[in-house]
């Protein structure tokens, strides 16, 4: 897969090109070290993922991830950060990143390159435990009003808790299938594009975040 990479730390960057591309299944055909250059690479290369730091400077991995899945809604962005932070952590969910994963968990990065490739979204152990907590509090939220069924309101719990959709269906004694298809009319009831949208939902309006 080709991939652009941006680090305001062009030694990680270049460290990182030469682990990656020493696996033999990723490619890095560019790489940036500000938001503003991820996004020029981006329009340049048009590359599979674009696997972006998130602190760089004022401008942020966000902000560049923003303005890339401004012009391009299909765009996959993966987030590489140091940084565990809560607000980062929802805020690549709310913008519809296909993932964060932490830099020291340097193993985790090509199975989640190829993850992202095959349709998933990843969020690496230490974040996924995480978001949970993040949804605390909340009051009572009106299911009926998105005619949003008992079983798709279970979905959509388990979903933001972190869990696949082969979780889900172990956990409520349902085929993998028939999950996707809950969640496929979900996205349709409430006009979004993915399940991380779905879990930000979920987050936002059900639990009051």
């Amino acid at each position: 897969m080709r991939i652009i990479a941006a680090d305001d730390d062009k030694l990680v960057a270049i460290s990182l090109k030469t682990i990656l591309e020493s696996t033999g299944k990723v490619e890095v055909v560019a790489l940036g070290s500000s938001a503003g250059e991820a996004v020029e690479l981006y329009k340049k290369h048009k590359p599979d993922v674009a696997l972006l730091d998130i602190r760089m400077g004022e401008v942020t991995g966000i902000d560049a991830a923003k303005e890339i899945l401004g012009f391009d809604k299909d765009a996959r962005v993966l987030f590489l950060t140091t940084f565990s932070d809560d607000e980062y952590i929802i805020e690549s969910l709310r913008i519809g990143a296909k993932g964060y994963i932490l830099k020291q968990n340097y193993d985790d990065i090509v199975p989640a390159l190829e993850a992202v490739m095959s349709g998933q979204n990843v969020f690496g152990s230490e974040v996924v435990s995480r978001i949970p907590e993040l949804m605390k509090s909340g009051g009572a939220f009106d299911f009926e009003k998105y005619d949003i069924s008992d079983r798709e309101q279970e979905i959509l719990t388990l979903i933001a808790e972190g869990l696949s959709n082969k979780e889900i269906a172990g956990r409520l004694y349902l085929s993998e299938g028939t999950v996707r298809n809950y969640i496929s009319s979900l996205l349709e009831k409430l006009s979004l594009r993915d399940r991380t949208q779905l879990a930000v939902f979920y987050y936002k309006q059900v639990k009051g975040g």
